[in-house]
């Protein structure tokens, strides 16, 4: 079992930015990939930013050259920086892990993240 606890969101003005934190506990090989995902009201969920554990990343569209993820395994977290925020950011942002391939069986409960104009 995975449990993954996030930590970080906030209300910031535009332009500010914020920094995200996920702590995971659970099988190693379930932390294979951890990513950030968003959900604002009204829209689908979607991919933020993925991780590998041995640190390739991927980024959503909207949020290259201004979010970087980073993680330490030792600590088994992972964090996601969010600068120049706009208030399309604004969402709730979850974390999530699984072995990779768009495979995603553990997700944590989610921070609000709000970006004011």
């Amino acid at each position: 079992q995975v449990q993954l606890v996030e930590s970080g969101g906030g209300v910031v003005q535009a332009g500010g930015s914020l920094r995200l934190s996920c702590a995971a506990s659970g099988f190693a090989s379930r932390l294979s990939v951890m990513g950030w995902h968003r959900q604002a009201p009204g829209k689908q969920r979607e991919l933020v930013a993925t991780i590998t554990r041995f640190g390739t990343t991927n980024y959503g569209d909207s949020v290259k050259g201004r979010f970087t993820i980073s993680r330490d395994n030792a600590k088994n977290t992972v964090y996601l920086q969010m600068n120049s925020l706009k208030p399309d950011d604004t969402a709730v942002y979850y974390c999530a892990a699984g072995p990779g391939s768009g495979n995603w069986p553990d997700w944590g409960q989610g921070t609000q993240v709000t970006v004011s104009s």
